[in-house]
């Protein structure tokens, strides 16, 4: 399983469907992370592009159509869906909607525990197919030199080095910061980067971030180091890598 729990919403109403699934996030911390609750879908959308889910708990009463349709004219990848209900018709819309399991109220902890086993299982499979796409286009052509491939669930992108300001860890994932303003979020996390990207220019400053030297506008010395890029955005260096940092700036 997972070394992080699932971060999760609740698209419901049922203020008792809700109330099952806080007691099984707090019994079952190690796998699950409810981060909001909306009451309909017009909310849903809006808490799910905000919080950026891996796992969307749906009420089947909510309007499940408007729901996926908003989604999916949004700019990122629709998460994970579990649909809970008290109505058998309520899992025939689940599955036309690609859900990864149907619960049918009430339910235990036994058949939660199941669906976010099913949840977990998928996320890993795809993962690590996405991780292995990865790797044949690192290596397929000469041409990939001077790219990183930045890998999300439903597509990998191929970035220009010295396009890349500064990478940030976001929890598992990695957000790309570009020149062009442009962020790019990445399902691999920070650690990986830090042997892919070229250590002739990439340095890692902090544990939540490494640098493109060659974006760097100035380096600023008060309370602590600070690197400074274009419109006044600034990353930290840590302190116990700040001799590190000196030596390979040669301050």
């Amino acid at each position: 399983m997972n070394l992080m729990p699932i971060n999760s919403i609740i698209v419901s109403k049922d203020s008792e469907s809700i109330a099952m699934l806080r007691n099984f996030e707090k019994e079952n911390a190690i796998i699950l992370q409810i981060t909001g609750v909306a009451d309909g879908a017009d909310e849903g959308v809006a808490l799910t592009y905000l919080k950026r889910p891996d796992l969307i708990f749906l009420d089947g009463k909510v309007d499940t159509t408007l729901f996926f349709n908003q989604l999916g004219r949004k700019e990122f990848n629709i998460p994970k869906v579990i649909v809970i209900s008290t109505d058998y018709y309520d899992a025939v819309k689940a599955f036309t909607y690609n859900a990864v399991d149907f619960i049918l109220k009430p339910a235990g902890f036994n058949v939660i525990m199941m669906a976010m086993y099913k949840v977990i299982k998928r996320i890993e499979m795809e993962r690590s197919l996405q991780n292995q796409n990865v790797e044949k286009v690192s290596r397929s052509s000469d041409s990939a030199k001077g790219f990183v491939a930045v890998s999300s669930l439903d597509k990998i992108e191929l970035l220009q080095m010295s396009d890349i300001l500064f990478c940030k860890s976001d929890g598992r994932y990695t957000v790309f910061h570009l020149s062009d303003g442009r962020k790019v979020t990445s399902s691999r996390n920070l650690g990986e980067y830090s042997k892919i990207l070229d250590d002739n220019f990439f340095f890692r400053v902090h544990n939540s971030y490494i640098v493109n030297l060659l974006h760097v506008k100035q380096i600023v010395k008060k309370d602590g180091y600070f690197c400074e890029f274009a419109a006044g955005l600034t990353v930290p260096v840590a302190t116990r890598r700040q001799e590190e940092f000196q030596k390979f700036m040669k301050l």
